[in-house]
């Protein structure tokens, strides 16, 4: 029999109860009962962002300051980093809310918000919260972004991917950064020798979005990148190539023969 519970039922009472014994001991003030009160009423029947959506107004109702006052409060409950490469239905799903907190109240307050993302995604993740400062924000957060490709944190230099991906799976579709998918290959240029496994999947996902909008751009790029580094990149090349092959593309498929796929 299985024991498997669907994501969506974990964020319900329960998990009001549990932001909100996180909260309480930071901010006094805090209406616990309320709060779970008004999370318990209202999140039956709805499906996973839905019932993101509902504990996330009720924190801002619940809270009832300021959102960079707010956000002073959410940022000392993320808890410690996520030292494993497990997403984030594994570890930090708790953290889903505050993410989506940040994307829907803190679009005014650029340099507060994009300091919380880069912090909640060292414990869970910023790919969805990310994407509407890019559409507002698209050059100040490239700038962010670059910086980001480097850093010490995986999640992070994951982040860097996943958050940029046209076709992130929950997502609204985006199209490439600036209009032309050079800048996202160019991104993912700092990522393509990644020694995390978990960066490496999000680069062959990401290049595997852009096969199937800008074929021909993809190819070169990818055929130029294993000239600098040959085989060391061919599980991500083999990724991101996945859905050409599927589909039988003539000239993918020779590029996986000549590179001994």
């Amino acid at each position: 029999m299985s024991n498997y519970i669907p994501l969506k039922n974990y964020f319900d009472a329960r998990l009001a109860q549990l932001l909100s014994n996180k909260i309480s001991p930071i901010y006094s003030g805090f209406p616990h009962e309320s709060f779970i009160k008004g999370v318990d009423e209202l999140v039956e029947g709805l499906e996973l962002k839905d019932r993101v959506a509902v504990i996330t107004k009720e924190l801002h109702k619940a809270l009832n300051l300021p959102y960079v006052d707010a956000l002073n409060v959410l940022k000392q409950i993320t808890g410690p980093e996520n030292k494993t490469e497990k997403g984030m239905f594994t570890n930090g799903y708790f953290l889903m809310p505050i993410a989506h907190y940040v994307e829907v109240y803190g679009l005014n307050d650029f340099d507060e918000s994009m300091d919380a993302l880069y912090e909640i995604t060292k414990c869970h993740t910023s790919e969805y919260a990310i994407r509407p400062f890019l559409i507002r924000y698209e050059r100040q957060v490239l700038e962010r972004l670059r910086v980001w490709a480097v850093d010490e944190n995986a999640h992070v230099r994951r982040l860097v991917s996943e958050g940029t991906r046209p076709r992130l799976p929950w997502a609204k579709r985006m199209d490439v950064l600036c209009g032309d998918p050079l800048t996202n290959l160019t991104l993912l240029e700092q990522l393509i020798t990644d020694n995390s496994q978990y960066v490496k999947k999000s680069v062959g996902n990401h290049l595997n979005d852009l096969s199937k909008m800008y074929k021909e751009e993809t190819m070169r790029w990818i055929e130029n990148m294993h000239k600098l580094h040959g085989n060391k990149i061919i599980w991500i090349v083999k990724h991101g190539l996945r859905s050409l092959v599927k589909a039988k593309d003539r000239n993918a498929l020779e590029f996986i023969r000549q590179i001994g796929g």
